[in-house]
């Protein structure tokens, strides 16, 4: 039976129940189930979701046949249905139901995150007032693990032809043939000379060739210049249409990372390369480990050096050691990008015996259909590991007799994703049909574990121990992950994502700015372990991309920009604030966060287009910092490859004209001069609006600026002196601002203890 004939029976009904308004306000759900399972027939699959709408329409077979539009049963289960609001609430809450959604809604994107971050939703990512046609125009360059080009992210259906200027090639591999190559993927390399000098002989290297392996790559690239994609999804989860930030823009990539990670003389060769191929962007999600050694002991501060002296714009991420100082990629010439939350969340509910429901975060779609008893892990310990060391469910660390068919509450300690998920195996292998994860740093990750399962944080984790330590039998039971939107407070600083002061050079602020980077949704490759085509994950390798396909509108639409010029109108256009207007926090603790968590805010793209003023910085005012930080013309010349001398150098890092003023030992007064260029209405005032950090009294010289032609340069200086006696480092801000923009400037101040002597 057609639709239409559904419709009009179903108003036959309504008018013979005398029921009108409620088949009304019906309307059309998906109601999505999971994978399906090989062995079940579609027929059976269809007699469940008759059986499910039977029970909610009364009993009434006719009501529910009547209500089912279709049925999704081969590579799938779940159906589509007239329901109304309270119908679709209560078929939410049945066993196997994943999520209910409306038909008609198109507000699960990946990358949701580009919605959440206000750019539209079309195709083309046009931003109102401004048009980001000229980004087929524009390369990016990927330094990844490759990619998958089958995807439909990197379709190159109505592109135009690739750029004239493109000089790059498509290297040939294994399962990578030139014509692989369209006008989207324009470029593909492959670097493994590194890697095969570092690793052991006879390791095995998955595709010899651009062709990703593990996904990461794929992934990235889509989230910066993926196509639009109409139903990507993570097994049902987030489905909707997606798309990445630059989508018309044009992929490079350069495979540099292997399954052990990214050797320098790799990286190196294929920062060389992009350079020469001619790309306007490079993107890395990808860095050394915290403490970061020397600039020039950097291949990424190397390469990217190179990469903005040619006028390209080097993006890259923050790190996700979640630490106090733990920010890496410190080079103030390239982009640093944090990690911060959407409003969607991946959440799986936990059922305790005595009736209360808690929230995990999961991806795991299987569930429990009855309560079994719970207990802690360090109650199952086997043969040599003490309770305490089974208690992080380690390999083999389980007893089977006493963790069979039991839930399992396990603690992690790390910060790994893949150490999670291994948990939920051993937990498996032992007997134990669910498992709750109490994660100590409470990251906030979603795991696609193997058994029902969640992470909590110590708060929740702890109200479980204490359930289960002062009840006799207790219970519990875990059901499937769903999707939920308008999570609270967002964005929120997440846990993993590294923090700032900068350890190499504290005069630098880093990270720069944060963008989304948990449990994001984008193309994957299906020869990972995984065999899907889109994933879920979290880190600020997700972020990274997000602020790259930034760079590429701005880069549309301002091709003329420098790369610091680009890097200042992202940061100075930056919120603050989260969806709610209140000050952004940070996970898991809930502080308000700080310049050293995200830099100088939330990236909101749809203010950079238009910044009014930027502080710009040339290849020169690079050198000059080096040598500021105490680099002889020798160590110098190593990296510039030129004659550069240190004549013209800055008495202190601080001397470069960044976006952001952090001082790290003010003793007593200090100042600081920065350049400010117009590039709003030619003729233009701004005002100097100062937050002075806590203990510091903050003036700026001139206080008002004002512009008569475009791309006008003025000075102004801001000067520092302590008022009181601070411990650590205290913030605030200088914003220029008119009636109609605002140009905002963190400042970060630790004032010098003179009994303490000099503070590093």
């Amino acid at each position: 039976m057609d639709v239409s004939k559904k419709s009009l029976l179903l108003l036959f009904l309504c008018v013979f129940l005398g029921d009108i308004s409620l088949c009304f306000s019906s309307k059309l759900y998906v109601v999505y189930m999971g994978s399906k399972d090989s062995d079940e027939h579609p027929d059976e699959i269809l007699r469940q979701n008759h059986q499910m709408l039977t029970a909610i329409h009364k009993g009434s077979v006719e009501q529910a046949k009547t209500s089912h539009v279709y049925s999704y049963r081969h590579g799938f289960k779940g159906f589509a249905a007239k329901l109304t609001e309270a119908q679709a609430s209560e078929i939410s809450k049945m066993p196997g139901v994943v999520s209910v959604f409306p038909n008609t809604k198109r507000s699960l994107h990946t990358t949701h995150s580009w919605d959440f971050m206000g750019l539209s939703d079309d195709e083309t990512m046009e931003i109102p007032g401004f048009s980001t046609k000229n980004q087929v125009n524009v390369i990016i360059g990927f330094i990844d693990t490759g990619i998958w080009p089958e995807s439909p992210s990197f379709s190159d259906t109505n592109m135009p032809p690739v750029p004239a200027g493109w000089k790059g090639q498509c290297q040939s591999g294994e399962a990578f043939n030139v014509s692989i190559c369209n006008r989207k993927i324009i470029g593909a390399r492959y670097y493994m000379s590194g890697y095969e000098a570092e690793e052991e002989n006879g390791k095995t290297m998955f595709y010899k060739s651009a062709r990703d392996s593990s996904g990461h790559g794929s992934h990235t690239a889509s989230t910066a210049a993926g196509r639009y994609v109409a139903n990507m999804n993570y097994k049902g989860l987030a489905n909707g249409g997606a798309r990445g930030g630059a989508p018309m823009a044009r992929i490079a990539v350069y495979k540099t990372c292997w399954s052990s990670g990214c050797y320098d003389v790799d990286l190196l060769a294929a920062f060389d390369d992009a350079i020469r191929d001619g790309v306007h962007v490079i993107s890395l999600s990808l860095g050394p480990d915290a403490p970061q050694g020397d600039y020039f002991n950097d291949a990424i501060s190397v390469g990217s050096y190179h990469a903005v002296s040619r006028g390209i714009l080097v993006v890259a991420s923050v790190g996700n050691e979640g630490s106090t100082g733990s920010a890496t990629n410190l080079a103030p010439w390239m982009i640093t990008v944090a990690a911060s939350s959407t409003d969607r969340d991946f959440t799986s509910d936990i059922l305790l015996g005595n009736g209360v429901r808690l929230k995990g975060e999961s991806l795991s779609l299987s569930q429990m259909n009855t309560s079994t008893r719970i207990i802690p892990a360090s109650e199952a310990y086997a043969g040599y590991f003490t309770p305490y060391q089974s208690s992080y469910c380690l390999d083999s660390s389980l007893n089977r007799t006493k963790a069979k068919g039991k839930v399992l509450v396990c603690l992690h300690a790390g910060s790994s994703s893949e150490s999670k998920m291994e948990k939920s195996i051993i937990v498996k292998e032992a007997g134990g049909v669910g498992m709750i994860l109490i994660d100590e740093a409470d990251k906030g990750v979603a795991i696609p574990f193997v058994i029902p399962a969640a992470t909590v944080g110590k708060k929740i984790g702890n109200k479980i121990l204490a359930y289960i330590n002062n009840t006799r039998l207790p219970m519990a039971r875990i059901l499937s992950a769903k999707t939920v939107l308008g999570a609270q407070p967002a964005p929120r600083v997440a846990a993993f994502s590294s923090r700032g002061p900068n350890s190499l050079t504290p005069e630098i602020l880093k990270p720069d700015i944060a963008a989304p980077g948990l449990n994001i949704l984008a193309a994957w490759s299906p020869a990972a372990s995984t065999k899907l085509n889109f994933n879920v994950l979290s880190g600020t390798s997700m972020a990274c991309p997000h602020i790259t396909g930034v760079v590429a509108l701005l880069k549309a639409v301002h091709p003329s920009w420098s790369p610091s010029a680009i890097k200042s109108a992202i940061m100075t256009t930056a919120k603050l604030s989260d969806k709610h207007h209140k000050p952004i926090i940070v996970d898991p603790e809930g502080k308000r966060a700080t310049p050293f968590d995200f830099g100088s805010g939330f990236v909101n793209p749809t203010n950079v287009l238009d910044p009014g003023l930027i502080y710009d910085a040339q290849p020169a005012d690079y050198r000059a910092f080096l040598c500021s930080i105490g680099y002889d013309e020798k160590s110098l010349h190593l990296i510039t490859r030129d004659n550069s001398t240190c004549d013209k150098t800055f008495a202190s890092p601080n001397g470069l004209n960044y976006p952001s003023i952090t001082i790290p030992n003010l003793r007593s007064t200090y100042s600081v001069t920065r350049t400010v260029t117009n590039v709003g209405k030619a003729r233009s005032i701004y005002k100097a609006v100062v937050y002075a950090p806590k203990g510091v009294n903050v003036t700026v010289v001139p206080r008002r600026l004002a512009f008569t032609r475009y791309y006008q340069k003025m000075n102004f200086t801001v000067n520092f002196k302590v008022a009181a006696p601070t411990q650590g480092y205290v913030f605030g801000s200088l914003t220029w601002r008119n009636k109609r923009t605002w140009v905002t400037s963190p400042l970060v101040v630790r004032v010098a203890h003179s009994n303490m002597g000099m503070m590093v």
